[in-house]
């Protein structure tokens, strides 16, 4: 007989008083086991862990010793061991309470946390050095001799087991079957660092591997079984904690959380630094108390955002947006108000608060450092984020615009400029800014004013270049001083000042338009004039040609004076010169090379403009072709010959002997033989010729062009091939031009090229009308009814009609030769068929006349007629067939059908 088991806690009598209240009271035994239900399926049911090490951690700070955590599975069990105080009778009874808590026991502080096990067994056992106890579901059910549910945590038993080395107190919860074992380990460890940062008197877990904690000047670490330590950086605060997540890199913001009390609630907190609060809790463990004060450890957030480094301390500002739960919004406008109202933001003297601090909107930590003398309350920090965060802490945004707004009179040396000057340009080139914002920068001037913005600074850097500029007194050039000088001012409107960019200048621009008329005045011009000459040796630019220069009657505009030695003076009209142009004075263009004069505008040659090359309107009329010599000569005379406008009016304006050059056409143009006469060796290139308008095919572009081409077509004098004709009438058909516009000429050519009167002919537009009408009478062309528009005369169609005789009906299948060609040219079989004739005879008039085809109600579908010949055949066949054009080739095949006739 064994002996009985000691019973350090008094378990029987414990047991012993449940049974009486349940059989004092039957509703309570229903009570209690709906109430561990709901503890188990409920407030509990995910909270193992937590809350064993809840009770771990109260065990070890009430025995005052460093907290180490067990986790294994042994046998099916899982051990849960700890040190610290042991099990007493005290919690042994709130063990075996479904209402209490032993304050100092291991149940927690503000609930029946141990009810948690009830998750993963039915069969629980805690053993300490000081005795053991054990829950049993099943011994429950015998004990009461109840079957269904009972609740397990009321009736305690003794047991004797032992501590495992090392430790004080251990759970031991045989494992449910359905419970998986390495899901639940996995569970366990995913916990571990949250629990040792929220329970300081844990200090060791073993749960697949070691984890540890430590603490120095502030920060916990937490290292994991594979070397990586996680750093977080911590601040007491009245009733509670404050903890930021830290890498080498700085803080990492939380951007979720949960309110911790100190293991996790369900109180959903969006602060970026976690809270691990002493605030009253509800039974479940999972709510804060209704009317708990929540705000208090705020007043302690700002000292956690003090201690980081003052370029992280915005990552702290709670984001803007809605607040994740009740808690939370308190939470979230304590801290913020606590922010704006104590000095945590770094500025170049003591922190400020948030509230009425100025925030650079860029990020530039120089021009800060510049302007901290210049803005009050200005934050060390800058950037458009950072701007944005503080916000919501009641700070100012400080933009360019408003920054340029407050330079604007301020006193400081040019170098200082050149700082602030160095410090925005980066910020330009990145796109943070924008040039508009910049518009007004001040600009130290090199005469001691400043100017209201770079926009017309000139940048200079010599004294010999300042000599030459005072010399022509120019007024309005805004010299930058030159220790101020700075790219930036370039990209803000300012100019270099060398040659181009002071020949580009507005100051000197309008020296340069008014010179004529200040010459005209009275006014010596001459060291104007040698200024600009000067800069232009050096350089070359466009838009001087209103420079005023000395001439043989006086001052004129360079663009409007010729070199002494210029070819134009040859091709020019003499009555010109002295008018429209004159002559630069002699000496005056013997100190300077042509090249610095016609750089300033000075003629030596043609010019071209946007509109085209000028002052060919003053050629001579007999000295075109040297004046198109010159033309060429030249590359951007000829280029503009090419491209320009200047081609379309030289062919209607320039005289080769005797007429424009687009009355003449290359002798090598034979298309256009008798519409056009062979242009003679005038010793101009055929290229420029063709520039200029000279014909090398036929192209009606204009109203004056199909004038001219009908012109030409009624001129009996000239002998047109007939393919001309037709390529004539078939360009003026497809000119797109209001015809209505052009005179009907009176006289109109025929196919066979006779010229006849207007009113005598007729426009073929059926083409089986032709052997009817007289040749010599007859327009043939393509779009007859347009070319019959155009000429005013009728279509043959309108003119005759007539009525074929009788015929022998034969479809087109069954014309055997007809079927061969049309297999040999791969083309479809019409429709119908064709009244064949052996002789075919249409009566027009009263008069009988021979034809070889005929189509009685005209289009291709029509009644088709034919002679029985290959003429007839192959035409009324190719007319059904819609393929008018193979007529001549399925006549050759008809008269010869062998497969060579179309290749040969």
């Amino acid at each position: 007989m064994s002996l009985p088991t000691p019973d350090p806690f008094g378990t029987g009598a414990l047991r012993a008083s449940v049974r009486r209240a349940w059989a004092d009271s039957p509703t309570r035994f229903t009570e209690d086991t709906n109430a561990e239900r709901d503890l188990r399926v409920g407030a509990y049911r995910d909270r193992l862990f937590v809350e064993l090490a809840q009770n771990a951690a109260d065990a070890s700070a009430e025995a005052g010793v460093p907290g180490v955590v067990r986790v294994s599975v042994v046998d099916g069990e899982l051990r849960f061991a700890n040190t610290g105080a042991p099990l007493d009778a005290r919690g042994v009874a709130s063990l075996s309470s479904l209402r209490a808590s032993a304050k100092e026991g291991l149940v927690g502080k503000f609930g029946v946390g141990f009810a948690a096990v009830l998750a993963v067994s039915s069969a629980p056992r805690v053993i300490s050095r000081t005795g053991g106890v054990a829950f049993s579901e099943a011994r429950t059910r015998d004990e009461i001799g109840q079957d269904g549910e009972v609740p397990v945590l009321r009736l305690p038993w003794p047991v004797d087991e032992q501590v495992p080395e090392g430790f004080d107190t251990e759970v031991r919860l045989p494992l449910r079957p359905e419970v998986d074992q390495d899901e639940l380990l996995a569970r366990l460890e995913s916990e571990v660092e949250d629990l040792l940062l929220a329970l300081p008197a844990l200090t060791r877990v073993e749960v697949g591997g070691v984890w540890q904690r430590s603490e120095v000047d502030g920060y916990v670490e937490i290292s994991a079984p594979d070397g990586a330590v996680r750093r977080w950086l911590t601040q007491e605060a009245p009733g509670g904690l404050w903890a930021v997540p830290m890498s080498d890199e700085g803080p990492e913001p939380l951007a979720e959380d949960v309110l911790r009390a100190p293991t996790p609630t369900d109180e959903r907190l969006s602060l970026p630094a976690r809270l691990i609060a002493n605030i009253p809790l509800e039974p479940s463990r999972r709510r804060v108390l209704p009317g708990a004060d929540v705000v208090a450890p705020a007043r302690a957030y700002p000292d956690l955002v003090r201690r980081l480094a003052p370029e992280d301390r915005p990552s702290l500002v709670p984001s803007a947006g809605f607040p994740l739960s009740e808690v939370d919004g308190e939470l979230r406008e304590a801290v913020r108000r606590g922010l704006a109202e104590q000095p945590w933001l770094p500025a170049v003297g003591d922190d400020l608060p948030a509230s009425g601090a100025r925030v650079l909107g860029v990020e530039s930590p120089e021009l800060v450092e510049l302007l901290g003398d210049l803005v009050p309350r200005l934050v060390k920090l800058s950037g458009y984020d950072v701007a944005q965060v503080l916000a919501t802490v009641d700070a100012d945004r400080l933009d360019i615009p408003e920054l340029v707004e407050l330079l604007t009179g301020v006193e400081r040396p040019p170098s200082w400029w050149h700082s602030l000057y160095d410090a925005l340009l980066p910020l330009l080139e990145s796109h943070e800014i924008a040039k508009d914002e910049l518009g007004a920068l001040p600009v130290p001037l090199a005469d001691g004013r400043t100017l209201p913005g770079p926009r017309g600074a000139l940048l200079f850097g010599s004294g010999e270049l300042l000599d030459l500029l005072a010399e022509a007194d120019v007024l309005g050039l805004r010299l930058v001083h030159p220790e101020a000088a700075h790219p930036l001012l370039e990209q803000l409107g300012a100019k270099q000042a060398d040659a181009v960019e002071l020949l580009e200048a507005p100051g000197l621009r309008e020296a340069v338009e008014r010179s004529v008329e200040d010459a005209e005045s009275g006014l010596d011009t001459r060291p104007l004039a040698e200024a600009v000459l000067r800069l232009v040796s050096e350089t070359t630019v466009e838009g001087l040609g209103a420079l005023a220069l000395p001439c043989e009657d006086g001052w004129r505009r360079a663009d409007e004076l010729i070199l002494p030695t210029s070819p134009l003076l040859e091709v020019l009209d003499p009555d010109v010169i002295g008018e429209e142009l004159s002559l630069l004075d002699k000496d005056f263009a013997e100190q300077w090379s042509p090249g610095v004069l016609t750089a300033a505008g000075v003629l030596d040659g043609f010019r071209v403009t946007e509109d085209g090359i000028r002052d060919l309107d003053l050629v001579a009329d007999d000295k075109w072709p040297e004046a198109l010599r010159l033309l060429e000569s030249e590359r951007e005379t000829w280029q503009a010959l090419l491209h320009g406008p200047s081609g379309e009016w030289l062919s209607r304006n320039a005289l080769l002997d005797g007429n424009t050059p687009d009355e003449w056409r290359l002798p090598d143009a034979e298309s256009l033989a008798g519409l056009y006469d062979p242009i003679p060796d005038l010793g101009v290139r055929p290229e420029v010729l063709v520039a200029v308008g000279v014909r090398t095919e036929l192209v009606v572009e204009d109203i004056e062009d199909a004038a001219d081409l009908l012109n030409r077509l009624g001129d009996a004098d000239r002998t047109v091939a007939p393919g001309a004709i037709s390529r004539a009438y078939g360009a003026l058909a497809a000119a797109e031009l209001d015809l209505s516009e052009l005179d009907a000429p009176e006289r109109v050519r025929a196919v066979d090229g006779t010229v006849v009167a207007a009113e005598d002919a007729a426009v073929l537009d059926k083409p089986w009308l032709a052997t009817l009408w007289p040749a010599d009478r007859l327009v043939a062309a393509a779009e007859p009814e347009r070319i019959a528009e155009l000429l005013d005369i009728p279509l043959l169609s309108e003119l005759i009609s007539g009525r074929p005789g009788e015929g022998e009906f034969v479809p087109w299948r069954e014309l055997t030769a007809i079927r061969l060609v049309a297999e040999l040219l791969d083309l479809p079989l019409p429709e119908g068929g064709v009244l064949v004739h052996e002789e075919l005879t249409v009566e027009v008039d009263g008069v009988k006349r021979a034809t070889p085809w005929w189509v009685e109600s005209g289009g291709f579908h029509g009644e088709h007629h034919a002679e029985d010949s290959s003429a007839g055949l192959a035409r009324a066949f190719c007319w059904a067939a819609d393929r008018w054009a193979d007529r001549h080739l399925v006549t050759a095949l008809l008269d010869d059908p062998d497969p060579l006739t179309p290749w040969s």
